[in-house]
């Protein structure tokens, strides 16, 4: 955990020590820091899913396990595996034909690939959370029902998160990701995520869970995700991860523990990691949870898009007589519009040049820079909604 004290300013990639990540990722782990675990490989603790919800059903250890999970999360390797996560094994098989039908049905209208990986390395299904339960709730209800995923959630985030989940199909032949960090702030340019605080970019890992679910048998060789434990812990890691320096490091020291399908993985988000090859003639399959504090939220509804066309007009005019500068107009925008992308339907809004979408604060700033008509800004507003709906 950071010291907080270390944690005032803001970020510099110039600065980025890659000698202290190196210590971090090459400490040893002690098995016995995981008394619940069956064990480590390479470092990463394995949990048998049986015994560990029975553990995490008896009140008497209940706590312990929770703090052991979350412990490792956090100041451990940052990531654990639980064999078995899905122990039915109709239910994982049912919702395994449900990709393979919503795929079928979507490949007319989505183009190859998507802007995580190359165009046909992969297939992606977005919302697959909502699309497999209109499509076979009866087994969506039987796989959900596994506690493994309910567990590690709840030992991370509280009892009150959220699901959403992707699945991600990489074909054969499909190449590795560079390692990366994840939402939130890993969907940030360098630029715009050394604009927080360094205690925001401490804040972020613990505002998520990730966790993937194997569809598939993954041996090494078919790619499951390559991880560097303990690299959740650098503080600055947020705008190091594209660092030529932290590449080479991750390339030397990560390590990818094989899956059975079933088994399930579950990662602090700051965990520097990538997808590997798939160097097999088989598709790897695997369904991909980012599961959300409830707390990232606002106290009230706004109706923003009435707020910033209701705005728009007095803006412009402040801004044509001299009452603002630019830097006050901005700052006007920012307390109108919502400036954050997330959540969306990455169906009808997907990331076009970076990898998030546009946000009503984009689109607003946009509108005062081009002067344009209150008309033209609500009709934006009104497409940028429509295409974020479920």
């Amino acid at each position: 955990m950071a010291d907080l004290h270390a944690l005032d300013g803001y970020p510099d990639p110039a600065l980025v020590d890659v000698d202290a990540l190196a210590g971090l990722v090459t400490a040893p782990t002690d098995a016995a820091e995981w008394p619940t675990a069956a064990g480590t490989e390479d470092g990463v603790p394995t949990y048998h899913a049986d015994r560990l919800a029975t553990a995490w059903a008896d009140p008497d250890t209940r706590a312990d396990v929770a703090g052991e999970l979350a412990r490792c999360l956090r100041d451990g390797p940052g990531i654990l595996v639980v064999r078995g996560a899905v122990n039915d094994r109709s239910a994982l098989e049912r919702l395994s034909a449900a990709f393979a039908e919503i795929v079928r049905r979507e490949a007319a209208e989505r183009p190859p690939g998507d802007h995580f990986a190359a165009p046909g390395a992969n297939t992606r299904i977005w919302n697959s959370l909502q699309k497999t339960a209109l499509l076979d709730p009866a087994a969506w209800v039987r796989y959900h029902a596994s506690p493994a995923l309910a567990l590690v959630a709840e030992a991370w985030l509280g009892p009150r998160y959220r699901l959403t989940a992707q699945v991600n199909i990489v074909h054969p032949g499909g190449a590795a990701q560079r390692p990366h960090r994840d939402y939130h702030l890993g969907f940030l340019t360098d630029a715009e995520a050394r604009r927080f605080p360094r205690h925001v970019h401490v804040l972020s890992r613990f505002l998520t869970l990730q966790g993937a679910i194997a569809h598939t048998d993954m041996s090494v060789e078919s790619g499951p995700t390559r991880v560097l434990p303990g690299s959740q812990r650098f503080v600055d890691g947020y705008v190091a991860w594209r660092d030529p320096r932290v590449v080479e490091l991750f390339d030397r020291h990560a390590v990818q523990i094989p899956l059975a399908a079933g088994d399930a993985v579950f990662f602090d988000p700051a965990l520097l990691h990538a997808a590997g090859a798939n160097d097999t003639d088989r598709d790897r399959v695997a369904h991909l949870y980012q599961i959300s504090s409830p707390f990232g939220v606002p106290m009230e509804s706004i109706d923003l898009d009435l707020l910033a066309t209701t705005i728009h007009p007095a803006l412009l005019e402040a801004l044509d007589t001299g009452v603002l500068d630019p830097a006050g107009a901005d700052r006007v925008c920012a307390a109108a519009a919502d400036a954050y992308p997330f959540p969306t339907n990455l169906d009808t809004d997907p990331p076009l040049d970076e990898m998030a979408p546009a946000s009503a604060l984009d689109v607003l700033r946009r509108a005062v820079a081009e002067r344009w008509p209150t008309g033209r800004l609500a009709d934006e507003l009104a497409l940028r909604r429509s295409a974020r709906r479920p």
